[in-house]
């Protein structure tokens, strides 16, 4: 049985946060894919801090980590909330037709 490294944990962490930079430069049409995306880089510094925390046998490293993963969710959650509102306004979710939202 093999374990599980330092390496595995940094490599998946640079390959969901590669995955959110792309999804976030080339999807910039939708906004519930930038979402996602942002999402997906948030995972990927978390998965990169929970690996170093159990690297160095550190449990604040990982407590922080859930404090973090808390933070993206209420995060997600109203970003959804505003952007279900908006639909429910313009019909669309395209962020070219969100000229309105100006102050």
């Amino acid at each position: 049985m093999s374990n599980i490294g330092l390496i595995h944990y940094t490599s998946l962490a640079i390959i969901l946060f590669i995955i959110g930079i792309l999804g976030t430069l080339l999807n910039r049409q939708n906004i519930i894919g930038i979402l996602m995306s942002i999402e997906l880089m948030l995972l990927g510094v978390n998965i990169n801090m929970l690996g170093i925390g159990v690297y160095i046998n550190n449990l604040s490293n990982q407590i922080f980590s859930i404090f973090i993963l808390t933070v993206a969710a209420a995060e997600a959650a109203i970003g959804l909330v505003i952007l279900v509102l908006y639909f429910k306004k313009s019909n669309n979710i395209e962020i070219n037709s969100a000229t309105e939202l100006r102050g």
